[in-house]
């Protein structure tokens, strides 16, 4: 064998070991072919706060978490009653649904067929979806809720059985809603389990989710007068960690609200409904700082 010819061979070997180390080279026979992995996130299970929950005076009552809509403290939580205007949370949904949110709504003289709390749209009046849904939010105005449901619903009957169609689709099994905007009627009725999910789905979309912590706002109406409205909710104000959601109240309901908030890595929701009005507060207040007032933990929520 020639000097020369040995040369050759060494540098072909070399060169073929150049590729297989820069991974030029297929898997071997009968290898199967690595797959690339990470390492398992751990699952975050919400923990129940180590101390009791304090006593509130609200016939209904229940406290989730938000990521993994764990529940963490329950009363007659599947009792059905009026819910008041908590249930706009589902008129919410079910107009975010039907897209184009910025669609012009033009008011009818229908819309404002109800009481007490108005904004008092007037018909021919024109507004983008996208505002009336905010004020409806912070306001409760029962005028929008009616003209927002004939505009996406077709009618006032069209838009409850969008709504029961949404409530079915997010695991409400114990509700059935008859008006957009929660005022007294025979056969509507939901519970504070069914409410938390609707509020857990309002709270995950962060457009529902910024107007119910909008605290204020000014309206402004078709001719260029303005309305300064503040948001029902007095929690946004007293609570540094409340960050929405809806109140509502009627003399069949009762003082309802449904609170969130967030402190330490952790985000709850809190239902009540049927208190009263001194105790409405204190009840939301109390279940929120049981909840979320306490040491951040890697070891759960």
């Amino acid at each position: 064998m020639s000097r020369l010819f040995c040369v050759r061979l060494i540098v072909l070997a070399l060169t073929g070991a150049s590729i297989t180390s820069c991974g030029g080279s297929p898997p071997e026979k009968n290898q199967p072919p690595r797959v690339q992995t990470t390492p398992d996130q751990p699952v975050r299970v919400a923990a129940i706060p180590p101390t009791a929950p304090p006593p509130v005076a609200a016939e209904s009552a229940i406290v989730i978490d938000v990521v993994s809509g764990r529940v963490l403290y329950a009363k007659n939580a599947d009792a059905p009653r009026a819910v008041a205007s908590t249930q706009k949370l589902v008129t919410a949904l079910c107009v975010l649904d039907a897209g184009n949110i910025d669609k012009p709504v033009t008011v009818e003289a229908s819309d404002e067929a109800c009481e007490p709390t108005r904004l008092n749209l007037k018909p021919g009046e024109v507004y983008p979806r996208r505002e009336l849904l905010k004020v409806l939010m912070v306001k409760s105005a029962n005028d929008v809720a009616r003209a927002l449901a004939r505009d996406v619903g077709g009618s006032q009957e069209g838009f409850a059985a969008i709504m029961n169609q949404k409530a079915s689709a997010l695991g409400m099994r114990n509700s059935n809603f008859i008006n957009p905007n929660g005022l007294p009627q025979p056969g509507q009725y939901s519970t504070a389990r069914d409410m938390a999910i609707a509020a857990r789905a309002a709270y995950r979309s962060p457009l529902i989710r910024s107007f119910t912590a909008t605290k204020s706002m000014t309206f402004t109406f078709n001719d260029g007068h303005t309305r300064f409205v503040e948001n029902t909710n007095k929690l946004l104000k007293t609570v540094p960690y409340c960050d929405g959601l809806k109140t509502g109240t009627t003399n069949a309901a009762g003082r309802c609200l449904i609170s969130s908030g967030s402190l330490n890595g952790r985000s709850v929701i809190v239902v009540v409904l049927k208190s009263t009005t001194p105790n409405v507060w204190k009840d939301s207040s109390k279940l929120l700082a049981w909840a979320l007032e306490r040491p951040a933990t890697t070891a759960g929520l």
